[in-house]
């Protein structure tokens, strides 16, 4: 039987999640250059609103989608977890440094490991529970309680990571049953539509500078997941997930060089303990699914 499955292609792999490390660290420089000055529920309202030009090529698949009333909710509630996060993220940035914002934003993995365990019926090893345990010792480190001030900054962050936990959760029991332009696509209409009542609760005049950004923050945001997809299938998880460190070291310098924010050990030692811990995570799902293929082979 000749395979179907594309062969490996590991450098073409770590190329294209080099270039989703910078879309994401570009995403995140940009929306810190906007600052404040416009509520963060408004600028994320808008970065999705510019971004629905980008849902032109799905059209096609999100009309002939036929959905049903459970799919149909998930969706939404999809849209309205997300949402939520991606106010709480837009406000993070405006509060503490990019470093921080990237470092805590690697405990999303973990968060979802915790869910599938107890709302997906997913077993929690014991070297799971170790790898879990280790993140959140990292998240201590980068947030140093009793040692500083935890700031609304980091409790959004927090809140950020869970909310997108929840989003991920979402798409991977919808990815079954249907395609994933469906999923992207949907993802965008709903959250452009939760973060519409929120945005016109605090609705300031934006410039035409302030919308020029935005629309570079979406079309910067849309490559990056573009570009992730396009990593995932040349080259493994295992061989891609390493390079998201990357990010923040990128964004360390970045933070340090347009914006001056110091240069804080404890984010990066914090950042690399949960780094490792979603590596090591991310190696055992690799290593039990090639299990679970050879043992299906040998059924077979």
């Amino acid at each position: 039987m000749i395979s179907t499955e594309a062969e490996p292609r590991p450098l073409l792999g770590i190329f294209w999640m080099l270039v989703t490390g910078i879309c994401f660290v570009a995403v995140t420089a940009l929306v810190k250059y906007l600052g404040d000055d416009m509520p963060a529920a408004q600028s994320a309202f808008l970065r999705y609103l510019l971004g629905l030009v980008f849902l032109i090529p799905m059209i096609s698949s999100l009309r002939a989608v036929v959905f049903t009333r459970i799919s149909f909710s998930l969706f939404w509630l999809r849209g309205l977890i997300h949402a939520l996060g991606v106010i709480l993220w837009f406000y993070a940035m405006t509060q503490i440094p990019l470093a921080e914002v990237t470092a805590m934003n690697y405990m999303t993995p973990i968060y979802v490991t915790l869910g599938a365990a107890l709302f997906l019926g997913e077993r929690l090893a014991t070297r799971r529970i170790i790898a879990v345990l280790i993140a959140f010792v990292g998240a201590l480190i980068i947030l140093r309680p009793g040692l500083r001030e935890i700031s609304p900054g980091h409790i959004a962050m927090i809140g950020t990571a869970i909310m997108f936990a929840g989003s991920y959760l979402m798409a991977k029991r919808m990815s079954g049953q249907v395609n994933a332009a469906v999923v992207v696509g949907m993802l965008s209409i709903t959250v452009t539509i939760c973060l519409a009542p929120f945005a016109i609760a605090v609705w300031v005049p934006p410039t035409a500078t302030q919308l020029f950004w935005l629309f570079w923050v979406a079309a910067f945001a849309t490559g990056g997941h573009y570009a992730m997809t396009l990593a995932f299938a040349a080259a493994p998880v295992t061989v891609t997930q390493p390079i998201t460190f990357l990010q923040l070291v990128w964004a360390v310098a970045l933070g340090a060089i347009l914006f001056g924010e110091p240069i804080d050990s404890f984010v990066i030692l914090g950042g690399v303990v949960i780094m490792s811990s979603v590596l090591f995570i991310t190696w055992r799902e690799a290593v039990l699914r090639k299990q679970m293929r050879a043992a299906s082979a040998t059924a077979t």
